[in-house]
């Protein structure tokens, strides 16, 4: 999985999956050859790369031993992780086309790893229960529709996508979509808390917090919701409900396509040629679960914009882990963390391909970018909940 030896990181993935689908033993070694994936040499799995495009070398036992022994060795910042079985993936995305594509969906496509599509139903009706992984699709759990109010309020997609949302909401028995959102938020978390593994990127990111510590409090305008906010409601703000996020201020206008002071965008000053955030190196030995989600074959990786681009470095909670970071620009890219029995990890940016994708644009075509640091980091955490738990030392 380095740089010069695989040509499709990202199918790789899709075949260490495939492996593990099949009951068939896999290790991930973590920072060994950018975290190259250990299996069984069996004519299928031979067959399987040859057909998918993905790199890989054939090695004897005794080849495979000294590895495992170099890997063990104090003297290396490595890890040898025992994958124990393929995740069930759980996708939450609505049912309509919505004028922007998701990068977590389109990479399993790519990757060809299974997943299933949920939404506000069967959320409520605990059918994450099912899952061992959850992706965030581009959404907005405040009730604001994403705050598309000043560019898109005449759009027909986002007048049609008002209209299912509060129908949605209304047969789900509740009277506002933003009440709605946050009942859906609350299950998440109920989720997340009871041991499963939450991804986000996005606006799914920073909506999901706000949503959280704004339980019990109004803070749509009228446009969203059809009556005014709660005076002063900042003041209502209960930073302990949150995920990440902390001391953050709630952007008031509705013509701001903003949701708070969490996120970097408009407060960047960084040209496109020069947008790079590094990924930490952690020990892998005694923190696996980081380096597992940075395994990459490069630590520099090409930044991307989205709605919420990127995060504020001193409104991240202490005991949340930056994993990857532009400190030139005083944010963070990549953050994770735990709740409770399981794990959640946020990504700023929309699509790692796509530097300023917008609403409308094509989607990006995963074969022009198979070796692609950016959404290797997704899939790095699509295998996490594979990964047999060790206790966290740090």
């Amino acid at each position: 999985m380095d740089a010069d030896g695989q040509k499709n990181h990202l199918k790789a993935y899709g075949m260490t999956y495939w492996a593990l689908d099949k009951q068939l033993k896999v290790k991930w070694l973590l920072n060994y050859r950018g975290g190259s994936f250990l299996v069984p040499d069996t004519d299928a799995i031979q067959r399987e790369c040859q057909i998918r495009g993905v790199s890989f070398e054939v090695i004897s036992n005794d080849k495979a031993e000294n590895i495992l022994e170099l890997i063990e060795s104090p003297s290396q910042n490595m890890e040898a992780v025992v994958l124990e079985k393929a995740p069930k993936i759980a996708v939450y995305t609505p049912k309509g086309n919505s004028p922007w594509d998701d990068a977590v969906t389109m990479v399993l496509t790519y990757a060809e790893i299974p997943y299933t599509t949920v939404y506000d139903e069967d959320v409520l009706n605990d059918n994450l229960l099912l899952y061992d992984w959850l992706h965030l699709h581009h959404e907005d759990f405040t009730g604001q529709y994403g705050k598309f109010y000043n560019s898109f309020k005449t759009a027909a997609w986002y007048i049609e996508d008002k209209k299912e949302a509060e129908a949605l909401a209304q047969r789900l028995g509740y009277t506002k979509v933003s009440e709605e959102k946050l009942a859906v938020a609350l299950k998440i978390r109920d989720y997340v808390v009871g041991g499963g593994f939450m991804f986000a990127m996005c606006s799914a990111t920073d909506s999901f917090d706000i949503a959280l510590s704004a339980e019990g409090v109004d803070i749509c305008e009228a446009m969203f919701d059809g009556d005014a906010s709660d005076p002063g409601y900042q003041n209502h703000i209960n930073y302990n409900n949150t995920f990440a996020f902390t001391d953050f201020i709630l952007e008031r206008d509705p013509k701001v396509y903003e949701f708070s002071s969490i996120d970097m965008t408009t407060k960047r000053r960084i040209m496109k040629d020069a947008d790079y955030f590094s990924l930490v190196d952690f020990s892998a030995k005694w923190d696996p679960v980081p380096t597992m989600l940075c395994q990459n074959h490069t630590a520099l990786v090409k930044g991307f914009m989205g709605q919420t681009t990127s995060f504020t470095r001193d409104e991240i909670k202490s005991n949340v882990l930056v994993l990857g970071e532009n400190k030139s620009n005083g944010e963070a890219k990549y953050i994770h963390g735990i709740k409770g029995k399981g794990f959640f990890t946020f990504y700023g940016g929309h699509d790692p391909e796509d530097y300023t994708h917008k609403v409308g644009d094509p989607k990006t075509e995963l074969e022009l970018h198979p070796t692609s640091p950016g959404y290797r980091l997704i899939l790095n955490n699509v295998l996490f909940p594979a990964a047999k738990k060790k206790k966290q030392k740090t």
